[in-house]
């Protein structure tokens, strides 16, 4: 057999009388008076091929069905009936010869675009659904994104370096997901959450510009955008500030929406800070495809009577809103207390809400003074029709639930155009959060981030109000990537390494190898990682990152087709030493 030279989308009304030889599946077969005419498939799309009754290979043409492998040889004639919505809409192929190369068994569910079947079903016969334009076109997306990228770090300067997937399990983030060593009785290598480490030795190394396509693996609780496994497009470059890396970053994503989506992305990106993006959007990725900020009223109620405000006030609590413009009319009482138990999920005690029509109707009319709901209309610009959903409560929740609710509003009013693209940077966050479980300041990001120049003596005594360089690039409301630069000086680390009270024995079994090679000229570096598999779902316009990775997994982190995981038999595991426990 010749290797296949053509594609179907290669031909058109130009190439009519051109004798082709074309490969593919038999996507749809139709026989009208005689003739019969199938639409032949190949991963460029499809083409109509058709076969005469005087052709000899008319009693084989005669028993294809779905999905059958077929070779054809022809000649490219015009149509009768033209299809304008495919590009070989204007010809057909009248077939001379005609070879069945393979059969198909009946299938789960019909190869079409909309399909009707369950998404199980479609995961489980997935190298079936590959054949879907929806699902191969989406992989097309991904690799032509992958290209650009390769090609443009390429031109930067980059080298592309492959880092070890059996590593040293250092427990700060995620869970790790264990591999247990035969060689090594007892002792377990970690699957990596990140090249982190590795990339900053690369550094340490003098190679300077580094990048790679990366596998990570973390063992998390999964959602839509979410995977056990997932690609990310690592780097990390010596002799840069946070600037470069930004600036770099984003001449890198214009050209990947330059060349895979073909817009063109307004450079330089809009820079917000961390305590800005949770102030003003109740989230440190912000989608800023539309407005509705939130609203601090805290002040209005500074003397109210409304006894639920006054607790909330004496607990130095806080009061914001979110105003949604010329929509009253859209909330019942019954979609508003939908909306109050959506809040609820996010810890809020409830939802206060006040309508402004020719009368001002709400939950909370009742126990407003007239000063307070004309310091409202001031303050927020209220206008006719205008609809305020209030939060009330400690400032962590209410920023958190008005951020949930905003999104949840714009979706649920079809404020968000599908091929709208906001782009922005969330800069400056707080080098530490608090973790009630652990009792302790633990990192935000990792230990190895720097803090802020001016920030440094706070470390120590004052984790609260430290900042550190680290960044997100931030697109349509998801975290498309996120980096920062790292510490690249022995004491600075040391110091970070107290702030999370690591004890010297926590540092030498966890980073060891890590610290000992900071001793030996290690260069001022930073970096960044973007989600491909994020990045592809946002330039396909699919919220589902199962859409975009050709075998993924579901929410259960099972895979459907292959059946992982699944059970080992007891050789394997006395190999490696290993009694599976009951659960009680």
């Amino acid at each position: 057999m010749i290797m296949k030279k053509y594609n179907n989308n290669d031909f058109n009304i130009n190439n009519i009388n051109e004798t082709v030889t074309l490969y593919g599946w038999v996507s749809k077969k139709r026989n009208l008076g005689g003739l019969i005419f199938i639409d032949l498939r190949d991963r460029s799309g499809i083409i109509q091929v058709v076969i005469r009754p005087e052709n000899e290979c008319y009693d084989v043409a005669s028993t294809l069905k779905s999905e059958y492998v077929i070779k054809v040889v022809g000649t490219i004639k015009e149509r009768e009936s033209k299809n304008l919505n495919i590009p070989t809409g204007e010809i057909e192929v009248d077939v001379n010869e005609l070879e069945l190369l393979n059969k198909a068994k009946e299938l789960p569910f019909e190869i079409t675009d909309d399909t009707t079947a369950l998404e199980d079903t479609r995961l489980k016969y997935r190298y079936l659904d590959i054949r879907r334009n929806e699902i191969k076109d989406k992989l097309l997306t991904r690799h032509k994104i992958t290209m650009a990228i390769r090609n443009y770090l390429d031109k930067e300067g980059f080298m592309e370096v492959e880092t070890p997937i059996l590593c040293k399990s250092t427990p700060e983030g995620a869970r790790d997901y264990l591999v247990p060593s035969r060689v090594n009785k007892g002792k377990f290598y970690a699957l990596p959450q990140s090249p982190q480490l590795f990339k900053q030795l690369l550094m340490v190394g003098g190679v300077e510009k580094y990048f790679q396509i990366a596998k990570c693996f973390r063992d998390e609780d999964l959602r839509a955008d979410r995977q056990p496994e997932f690609t990310q497009v690592d780097m990390e470059m010596s002799f840069v500030d946070e600037d470069d890396v930004m600036n770099l970053t984003e001449n890198l994503i214009a050209n990947i929406f330059k060349s895979v989506k073909n817009i063109d992305i307004k450079l330089p990106l809009l820079r917000m800070k961390y305590d800005d993006a949770i102030d003003n959007y109740g989230s440190d990725k912000p989608d800023l495809r539309f407005d509705m900020k939130i609203n601090d009223i805290t002040d209005i109620f500074e003397n109210t009577n409304f006894m639920v405000f006054k607790n909330v006030l004496e607990e130095n609590g806080i009061i914001n809103c979110i105003v949604v413009k010329n929509a009253s009319n859209n909330y019942s009482r019954k979609k508003l207390d939908e909306l109050t138990d959506y809040v609820r999920k996010y810890k809020a005690s409830g939802l206060a809400y006040l309508k402004f029509n020719d009368e001002i109707t709400g939950s909370i009319i009742k126990v407003t003074s007239e000063d307070e709901i004309n310091n409202i209309k001031e303050k927020l610009n209220i206008e006719t029709n205008d609809l305020v959903l209030i939060v009330s409560g400690k400032k962590k929740i209410v920023k958190t639930a008005l951020g949930a609710l905003r999104c949840k509003i714009a979706h649920d009013l079809d404020l968000i155009k599908n091929d709208d693209y906001k782009l922005l940077w969330v800069t400056d966050f707080p080098s530490f959060e608090y973790s009630e479980e652990e009792n302790r300041y633990t990192s935000s990001h990792h230990p190895f981030t720097a803090p802020k120049d001016s920030d440094i003596d706070k470390l120590i005594n004052d984790k609260a109000n430290c900042y550190s360089k680290a960044y997100d690039i931030v697109i349509n409301g998801y975290e498309a990537g996120g980096g920062s630069i790292r510490i690249h000086d022995e004491d600075i680390q040391e110091k970070m390494f107290e702030a999370l009270e690591l004890t010297k024995e926590d540092i030498d079994e966890k980073f060891g190898f890590f610290v000992e090679a900071l001793k030996y000229g290690t260069p001022p570096h930073g970096g960044l990682a973007l989600g491909l598999d994020r990045l592809t779902m946002l330039l396909t316009n699919t919220e589902n990152i199962r859409d975009v990775i050709a075998f993924p997994k579901t929410a259960s982190a099972s895979d459907l087709m292959s059946e992982a995981p699944n059970k080992v038999d007891n050789k394997q595991l006395d190999e490696l030493s290993i009694n599976i426990k009951k659960s009680e």
